[in-house]
């Protein structure tokens, strides 16, 4: 790595002033080569630094945000819903009882996400904002799509661990398993600027999808922070689950995972629910069919066998990821059941 300036920022106004690029635009150069003169803002650190080893990011400064104590907090809000600070650990994600009590499948797919270790420094933040694990943009030889070039290696080289929907010029799949938890329940992001001003938006149109920007897998703006992630009011008949399928039983990220959210009657009818895939495509993907097969109906094995089937029509696999189609079924099928009887 090359040499950088360090910077602590005491609050929201210092950080997004000092914090003037995205880590996006510090790796788009036109020669393909990482970028120098890039500001980057630091959340948790950990693909920070991953990017910077793969000699793909070479930011003249980073801007600590660990020193300013409102990323750093969950916080019930007036009206019920949960404000999550961007700096939030997942370990204290997975651990809070008030996200285990009403945000069950945020809970299991924070408490999931890579080791241990990991999850006492990585940040949800940077959790969200982390670039794709691709091999092919991972690699300083081979100057994709995403970083500026002319191809998207991935569809004619090893795509086993790509996208199987909405690959419209890029088949990388969403990093974030927390993700998906987070867009299944409808969460919005707020994002602060460095003049102060303040945007929330849904979290689920945060993220971009190739056809929105090739280069970007997130709407944050140079100049902003993304704050905190805030979850709506969870009612009494709410319940949710999320599972992970990995190639092995370990910390590596997932060739599929699913969240479900269902809100039940009293009857135990499904009035509404809410099923995203992650590791499916470029952005947390909702299976709105599975969602309307579920709706109106009495949660069951042919409910939720129904439900999973319609979960993956219309999928495209690319050359070497077929496989994931019936594990995505089989894990969506599960996903349901282990929500609906999540008290």
């Amino acid at each position: 790595m090359n040499r950088f300036e360090w910077t602590s920022a005491g609050d929201l106004a210092a950080a997004a002033r000092a914090g003037s690029g995205t880590v996006a635009d510090a790796m788009l150069t036109q020669s393909g080569q990482p970028g120098t003169n890039a500001v980057i803002l630091k959340a948790g650190g950990i693909d920070l630094l991953d990017l910077m080893k793969e000699g793909l990011l070479s930011p003249r400064r980073l801007i600590n945000l660990r020193g300013i104590p409102e990323l750093g907090r969950i916080v019930e809000e007036p009206g019920g819903a949960l404000r999550i600070g961007s700096m939030v650990t997942l370990a204290q994600l997975a651990g809070h009882p008030l996200v285990r009590a009403r945000y069950n499948a945020l809970a299991e797919a924070a408490g999931q996400s890579a080791s241990p270790q990991i999850r006492h420094v990585a940040t949800i933040g940077g959790n969200l904002l982390q670039r794709p694990r691709c091999w092919y943009f991972r690699s300083l030889h081979h100057h994709c799509l995403r970083k500026g070039g002319e191809a998207c290696f991935a569809f004619a080289g090893e795509n086993q661990y790509h996208a199987v929907f909405g690959h419209n010029g890029c088949a990388i799949v969403h990093p974030s398993t927390a993700a998906t938890a987070l867009v299944a329940f409808n969460a919005t992001a707020e994002l602060v600027s460095a003049e102060g001003a303040r945007r929330v938006v849904a979290l689920e149109t945060f993220f971009l999808t190739p056809d929105e920007d090739i280069a970007r897998e997130n709407d944050l703006k140079p100049g902003e922070i993304l704050t905190a992630v805030v979850l709506p009011p969870s009612g009494p008949g709410v319940r949710s689950a999320h599972l992970r399928q990995g190639e092995t039983d370990s910390f590596d990220w997932p060739i599929a995972d699913v969240a479900a959210v269902l809100d039940m009657d009293t009857d135990g009818i499904c009035r509404q629910a809410s099923v995203v895939l992650g590791a499916a495509a470029p952005v947390p993907y909702r299976a709105k069919a599975a969602q309307s097969a579920l709706a109106g109906k009495r949660i069951s094995e042919d409910s939720a066998r129904s439900a999973a089937q319609a979960a993956i029509a219309g999928a495209a696999p690319l050359s070497k990821n077929a496989y994931k189609l019936p594990v995505f079924e089989a894990l969506v099928r599960r996903t349901i059941l282990s929500a609906a009887s999540h008290a």
